[in-house]
């Protein structure tokens, strides 16, 4: 039997087709096994391409094909149809929603870019289904509904569909996706359908994002897939044939033709393990070895990537967006430099030189100067430093007269790469860095932060050798119980389980090991935890002794399949999104609210900023105000309106309602509000008896800042929102409020919680506002870990007594400040921008810039207490000594604790005054559970209300004490200074 060992690996982009054959028992040898190498053009059918250059390989090497155990291709094809929106690329998408009475008020592709939302999500429902956190039901399926729901698809056409349910991925008793396809399949057969779970991972939106897009790409994929598969064919080849996802693992090229987002981005991580693969003799092959950074310089963009010790890149945070729409799949963590080849060079007003970000891209041979040109480039400056490189002529450059910028070119090219290389380190120990692509040589042999720097032979292939050397793998994200066993010994078992997903995806099991582990505590969720785990493997090629099942049988007469999904013009796609009203873009500068009278009439403008906000002045808690935006967003599409009045505006007998949402964010990210809110409102007034003439937020911070305005709406219970909320801020508990400083009975009795599936409490009588908390969050894990709250209404006169004034007001005014930052490229000012809004030197300061580069958390009483710690940066504080910053946190963000060289500990702010971390890269919030190692950013300190620090009962409450923390003095930051209204500012005075 002939021995099959060779592996090829292939990468499609997007200009060039570059190829490899591999042995990979010569790995260690100088020549890494590579017995030969391919670049070519990239062709409209991919298969001619792949042909070409497998032909070429084939001849240059003299390789028996017979000898060939696989071919693994990585491809930008699949995510170019969704960033070009392409509608010949695209199908329509009908979501179908497991929801029961939840995930209501937002619908799917809500937050898309308007026209990829016209190009694909055609029809949504939502019907009986879906899991609780805990396993339960909070509705099984209705074999009635789903039936219905298959005939008016069918009759609109659709032939592509996403079935989403509540906690799907952890649903491992009652199936209710797979149960729901197979109902359907009974009333439609001839159709796509995507189950959601096997796309992401928890977070109901982003799931739903990346399964809708998935569905759309479905048809172009199997026809893209099968001409990779026809290529391989032609060639007599009888392997398997496999495509690269972006985490650095592979799958059957079947199984890839069913989830091809998977392969989005594969292309920076092929590089990053194919650089690896090919310094494996100095770094282990990446394998129990160092990390590394990867730099990959192209022809316009370097991207640069750390590449773990486990061999895979590491991952981006919770988070990713893909040509505007927000995923939660699994996606390499690289950034993006305006640095490469191709990099145009000019001098500045000031006489400084210019590198980049713009290119001549693939124009580089025409109109580079050492090529004959008339435009200077990276590569003309690099050419000229270094006579002996056999790139253009010599001398066209010398003749240019660049020999004087020369030192200043090298110097910033070192400088850009550095920065970038700073901002992707996890800690400040010196790291490997690899250089590969087309581009590489413009970089300089000794870099700042690098232990070593390496520029590998075969580089300019290094994507096709990644992709040769990719592995199986198997991912396991479940919430489980720790009540009755450890969460190590849970850990163990989720373990195994990851090991065999990943043998019954293929790998080989004496290959497989664990790379990957999380442990996340729930909040508020007695003993349960989410626990993820990543296995991978070598693929055992001794399971596949037949040729790839191929998608479209070989004895079928061949057409060029890929005629039907020509690129269409934009003038094609013109009429897809005629019909549609046009988003409109406002000059920050000149924006004004509108204020009729004095009420502020929110607008989508307005909700933008004063989402951004809340987020920054939740001090890292109150949970993402990203759902309930869109929300409120849907509101005000459907003709809500929503309104702010000013607390002065009250009347004394008026009564101000408060609610909403109680519980862990884990939930609320997963199983989206239905008429919870409402619901709890209506019971409690209705208990009451009377109507309230206005409503307020409990906390500004976070998603409950605008669960007032949800509430207030129109369309709800049609009252103005009060600008102002009872924290200023967000805490973790519903008793740190201002009017529990000022009064020590309780005054928000009676008070309800509804978990929205027929549910309701009520809390008439209690000793304390600590009682009613209590009583509450023990209810909480019965009624599915998230409620919606009502709480009793406050008269007009006390509510302009105890509230913290006019903070919508400024979540305005932060969020503005971070948009104008962007629109006017000074994301680096963003900081001192924030600071001049909250009142400027005096009542805010930036505390630290740097890079978190630690990380811990633990459960206690339903909260996850932890500590983050910063680290500063050469990126952001140049000609400064590494400083440290720790914080700890409660939910929010406690303290700030500087390190001092001698160990010893300075305290630069303390609750109750705000201590806000935002990304310094986007000026947006970064939340608790975000935190995360290499993320860059700011630290900021707000002086607090003097509703808090006006009293000793306040700080007692709402200071270190409140916290626990008995030994720790609060000092003010500063002097706190009253947000200014915008309703004052842009409206009529007060009579």
């Amino acid at each position: 039997m002939t021995a099959r060992n060779l592996r090829i690996g292939v990468d499609v982009g997007g200009t060039n087709t570059d190829g490899v054959i591999l042995d990979p028992t010569l790995s260690t040898s100088p020549s890494r096994g590579i017995l030969a190498w391919n670049k070519s053009s990239t062709t409209p059918n991919p298969s001619d391409g792949i042909n070409a250059c497998l032909h070429s390989m084939f001849s240059a090497s003299k390789v028996n094909p017979e000898h060939v155990a696989s071919v693994t291709i990585g491809t930008t094809h699949f995510i170019n149809a969704v960033i070009e929106q392409d509608s010949s690329r695209l199908a329509k998408v009908a979501v179908l929603r497991l929801c029961g009475p939840f995930a209501k008020g937002v619908p799917p592709c809500v937050d898309w870019p308007l026209k990829l939302r016209s190009l694909i999500c055609a029809y949504h429902a939502r019907i009986s289904g879906g899991l609780e956190v805990d396993g339960s039901l909070i509705g099984d399926i209705n074999e009635e509904q789903i039936r219905e729901q298959a005939e008016i698809i069918k009759s609109k056409g659709i032939k592509s569909v996403v079935i989403i349910g509540v906690f799907s991925p952890v649903d491992i008793h009652f199936h209710q996706e797979q149960r729901a396809a197979e109902i359907f399949r009974t009333a439609y057969e001839d159709v796509d359908i995507v189950l959601s779970k096997d796309v992401a991972n928890l977070g109901f939106l982003e799931r739903e994002n990346a399964a809708v897009l998935n569905a759309s790409i479905l048809p172009f994929a199997r026809r893209t897939i099968s001409s990779f598969q026809q290529a391989i064919s032609k060639l007599g080849l009888r392997c398997p044939v496999f495509i690269t996802q972006n985490d650095g693992t592979i799958l059957l090229a079947r199984e890839a033709a069913k989830l091809p987002i998977r392969t989005f981005s594969s292309g920076p991580t092929n590089s990053m393990r194919g650089a690896a693969f090919l310094t494996q003799s100095d770094n282990g092959g990446g394998k129990g070895g160092e990390a590394m950074m990867v730099v990959d310089i192209g022809g316009t963009t370097t991207d640069v990537g750390l590449l773990l010790p486990n061999g895979f890149p590491r991952q981006a945070a919770a988070f990713s967006e893909i040509s505007g729409v927000r995923t939660n799949f699994s996606y390499p963590d690289v950034r993006s430099i305006g640095l490469g080849g191709g990099s145009i060079v000019r001098k500045q007003a000031d006489g400084k030189l210019r590198v980049g970000p713009d290119s001549v891209g693939y124009q580089l041979t025409e109109k580079a100067v050492v090529f004959g040109g008339e435009v200077v480039t990276a590569t003309d400056y690099t050419v000229l430093g270094d006579e002996k490189l056999e790139i253009g002529d010599w001398e066209l450059v010398v003749k240019k007269g660049l020999e004087g910028t020369l030192g200043e070119f090298k110097s910033l090219v070192k400088k850009m790469l550095e920065r970038a290389i700073d901002t992707m380190k996890t800690s400040a120990e010196d790291i490997p860095v690899l250089l590969v692509g087309g581009g590489a040589v413009i970089a300089p042999d000794v870099l700042e932060g690098a232990s070593r720097v390496v520029k590998p032979e075969w580089s300019g292939v290094a994507n096709a050798i990644g992709a040769a050397t990719a592995r199986v793998s198997g991912v396991v994200d479940t919430v489980e119980s720790t009540e009755v066993k450890s969460a190590a010994q849970v850990m163990k078992e989720i373990s195994e389980r990851a090991v065999q997903k990943a043998v019954r995806n293929g790998a080989r099991e004496d290959t497989v090991s664990v790379v990957e582990m999380d442990h996340l505590p729930l909040q508020y969720i007695a003993n349960k935890s989410r626990f993820i785990v990543k296995a991978v493997g070598d693929f055992d090629f001794s399971r596949e002794a037949e040729a790839e099942v191929l998608l479209v049988p070989e004895n079928q007469t061949e057409v060029d399949q890929m005629e039907d999904f020509a690129k269409k013009s934009s003038l094609d796609d013109a009429s897809s999104t005629s019909n549609s009203k046009p988003e409109v873009e406002i000059d920050i500068m000149t924006y004004k609210p509108e204020i009729r009278g004095r009420e502020w009439i929110i607008s989508n403008t307005d909700l933008d900023w004063i989402s951004c906000g809340c987020y920054i002045l939740g001090t890292g808690g109150g949970g993402s105000p990203y759902g309930h935006m869109l929300r409120l967003r849907e509101i005000m599409k459907e003709g809500g309106v929503v309104r702010v009045i000013s607390p002065d505006d009250l009347r004394d007998e008026d009564l101000v309602a408060c609610g909403g949402g109680k519980g862990s964010p884990t939930v609320s990210m997963e199983k989206l509000t239905g008429d919870e809110m409402m619901q709890a409102q209506l019971e409690l007034y209705k208990y009451m008896n009377v109507k309230p003439d206005a409503m307020i937020a409990l906390e500004i911070g976070g998603g409950n800042g605008l669960q007032g305005m949800i509430l207030g709406a129109s369309t709800n219970m049609n009252i103005p929102t009060v600008d102002g909320d009872w924290m200023g801020r967000a805490y973790p508990v519903a008793w740190q409020t201002t009017p529990v400083v000022f009064e020590e009975k309780p005054v928000f009795l009676p008070s309800t919680i509804c978990d929205g599936n027929g549910n309701v409490m009520f809390m008439t009588q209690a000793k304390s506002e600590l009682m009613v908390e209590r009583a509450f969050r023990a209810a909480l894990s019965q009624m599915g870990s998230h409620v919606g709250c009502a709480k009793g209404p406050i008269s007009g006169k006390n509510t302009k007594s105890w509230v913290v004034e006019h903070t919508i007001s400024l979540s305005w005014r932060i969020g503005r400040a971070v948009a104008l930052s962007r629109a006017q490229n000074k994301i680096d000012s963003v900081a001192e921008s924030i600071i001049k809004e909250v009142g400027g030197g005096e009542s805010g300061r930036v505390l630290f810039k740097g890079k978190i580069v630690g990380v811990e958390r633990t459960l206690r009483m339903g909260h996850v207490y932890g500590e983050v710690i910063i680290e500063s940066t050469n990126e952001l504080v140049e000609g400064m000594r590494k400083e440290k910053l720790k914080i700890p946190f409660k939910n929010e963000n406690i303290v700030a604790i500087k390190v001092e060289d001698d160990g010893s500990d300075t305290i630069l702010a303390s609750v109750p005054d705000l201590i806000c971390v935002i990304d310094a890269q986007n000026g947006e919030a970064i939340g608790t559970p975000e935190y995360r190692y290499g993320l860059l950013v700011l630290v900021l300190g707000i002086v607090a209300s003097e509703k808090w620090t006006s009293t000793p009962r306040g700080l007692e409450i709402g200071g270190p004490k409140g916290f626990g923390m008995d030994h720790i003095e609060w000092k003010s930051l500063g002097k706190f200074q009253k947000p200014t209204s915008v309703i004052d500012e842009y409206g009529v005075a007060r009579s």
